[in-house]
């Protein structure tokens, strides 16, 4: 079984961990408890392929910048996620990619960018299209979620374990990649966010 290192990052409050517990254990984490580091493990099928994810929610306070460059090394794919209502979050990822990139070394990296409390629209500060121009500069796809109103939490990590698939076939004949790619593409989903 293919195994996924995937990373959630962003500022703290964002909801990395609300959104992980959400996919993980399918419960909605009300309180907000700073995170240091929590890995969590999750066996998944994604287009008939068994994936077990290992997820590792990091910590979104300054003092434990250190330990990025740790996350950002291991990690194949990454989840950056900001709060709709939360302007100053959706700025400080514009440092995370470029960490990203210089650790990694490529700009081709598996990522999804990740409008978080998509659920209160009625406090967004953050447009829809801010996102969507911020994904394009990181050559990224991009998704509006609510880890409590269970609205696109599983398709993140979906999304990422198919890039990295596409990014990486697992038989080297071009072909095969191709495939692969267009269906990533494919699966992509349409819209981003189905709040009301």
């Amino acid at each position: 079984m293919k195994e996924y290192k995937i990373v959630v990052l962003g500022s703290g409050g964002v909801g990395k961990s609300a959104l992980t517990v959400q996919f993980v254990q399918g419960i909605f984490v009300e309180k907000y408890d700073p995170t240091i580091e929590d890995s969590y493990r999750k066996q998944v099928e994604i287009d008939g392929q068994q994936c077990m994810m290992e997820i590792l929610d990091t910590a979104g306070t300054e003092q434990f910048t250190a330990m990025r460059d740790l996350y950002m090394k291991s990690g194949q794919g990454f989840v950056l996620v900001y709060s709709i209502t939360a302007q100053a979050t959706f700025n400080d990822l514009m440092e995370l990619h470029d960490q990203i990139v210089r650790v990694k070394d490529t700009s081709d990296v598996p990522m999804i960018l990740v409008g978080n409390k998509c659920d209160l629209d009625d406090e967004r500060v953050v447009s829809k299209d801010q996102g969507q121009q911020l994904a394009k500069n990181f050559n990224c796809a991009f998704m509006e979620a609510s880890a409590k109103n269970k609205i696109n939490v599983p398709e993140i990590f979906y999304n990422l374990v198919r890039q990295i698939n596409s990014k990486a076939p697992q038989n080297n004949t071009r072909g095969a990649g191709k495939a692969a790619k267009a269906q990533s593409h494919a699966s992509k989903p349409k819209s981003s966010c189905c709040c009301l």
